[in-house]
């Protein structure tokens, strides 16, 4: 892969590259859209002005660290760009956007794919520093405003649940977040079964993040026969936030679901994002034509799986129509807000949520109070 200039990292409109994440394509708020007819624009208005005083958790909120960007980075350019969107900064330039935006919590995570490459030791220390560097820096440092994640070495199944647990019960951590397939593998494998169960143990989620495809998957999808668009990295954005990254979250969850890992766990708790990753598309598609072949290896429905297991956040998708399409499937119990800074503007998407026109009691559930309950925390009062 050839170079990109710093230039294009600091004109394009998706973030690229490895743990870039999505595109900042947030959709400004209705209450400013000026194509808007008027009667809508004035009703989106007066609900936005209702909630204006909404608190907000967010539960996908990206950070790195300059080793972290060494490891993760396609070259000094893109560390370059990275640095300047703030991924590394966790002090005050990321308290003020979270003040602009109100945004009361961000619950931090590694950005991907993590240490999930670093094998042995070598991956067990780097998880712990980075989750030590959390604890010991911004969460010391802002009391209340960050909550974590836990970056765990995953190719060290049992090093891994152990972080966990230390990381919960020592550290105050919520859970973990994974970062698409683990050499060749997702977590339906034997062998991630020490980290579920611990999981489980600990009551705590599981947060399934994107991850880039493995090379021979890249080949066979992505890849282009064209020079001229690798070096646009058209490719790499292909198979990342322009599209593959949501197919190969939900195809893990799919497949959490049919090879029984919730039958086996069954109170796994299992958060996804990007407002359910396609889900609501596909969803009736996958429920009927799984359903069938499954009846006979599966305890419950394929649905009731989506029902009893699964939370999705909204990060990065601030569009109402999805929103309104997912909670035609999904419990609005199950559903929490999330912005996937810095890679989304967090102001942008508070702005749209607050003028989306669902009951003040839906609206509290996701903007706060469904985060409240799974992590068993509360919103600091101001």
């Amino acid at each position: 892969m050839k170079p990109l200039g710093r230039r294009g990292f600091l004109t394009a409109a998706t973030a690229l590259g490895i743990g870039a994440g999505i595109s900042t394509h947030a959709i400004v708020s209705a209450v400013s859209d000026d194509n808007a007819p008027e009667q809508n624009a004035d009703k989106t208005a007066e609900i936005y002005q209702r909630d204006r005083d909404l608190p907000f958790i967010g539960a996908e909120e990206t950070f790195s660290t300059p080793a972290l960007l060494k490891l993760n980075s396609i070259n000094e350019d893109h560390i370059a760009f990275l640095e300047e969107i703030g991924l590394s900064d966790l002090g005050q330039r990321r308290i003020g956007d979270m003040d602009a935006g109100g945004l009361n919590v961000q619950i931090l995570s590694a950005h991907t794919p993590s240490v999930q490459n670093v094998p042995g030791q070598e991956g067990i220390d780097f998880a712990h520093r980075l989750n030590r560097q959390l604890v010991e820096g911004p969460i010391a440092k802002y009391p209340g405003r960050f909550k974590a994640f836990a970056t765990l070495p995953l190719q060290s199944p049992k090093a891994a649940a152990d972080e966990l647990e230390r990381s919960v019960r020592e550290d105050g951590f919520l859970g973990a977040l994974t970062n698409g397939h683990i050499t060749k593998k997702y977590l339906d494998h034997p062998e991630f079964e020490p980290v579920l169960e611990r999981a489980v143990a600990l009551d705590v989620p599981i947060y399934l993040h994107p991850g880039y495809p493995a090379d021979d998957v890249f080949k066979i999808y992505y890849s282009t026969t064209r020079s001229e668009y690798t070096e646009e990295f058209q490719d790499y954005i292909f198979s990342g936030s322009g599209y593959g990254w949501h197919q190969e979250v939900l195809t893990q969850c799919i497949r959490m679901i049919t090879y029984g890992v919730f039958d086996r766990f069954p109170t796994l708790k299992i958060i996804i994002g990007h407002m359910g990753e396609g889900l609501p598309f596909y969803y009736k598609r996958i429920i009927e034509d799984m359903g069938e072949p499954t009846k006979n290896s599966l305890k419950k429905p394929v649905a009731q799986y989506f029902r009893d297991n699964f939370w999705i956040t909204t990060s990065a998708f601030p569009q109402t129509e999805l929103l309104d399409l997912l909670l035609k499937f999904v419990s609005v119990d199950r559903v929490m807000f999330a912005t996937d800074y810095p890679f989304a503007d967090i102001k942008a998407q508070t702005d749209w949520f607050r003028g989306v026109d669902l009951p003040r009691e839906d609206k509290e559930k996701i903007a706060f109070r469904n985060a409240e309950e799974l992590f068993k925390m509360k919103v600091p009062v101001k």
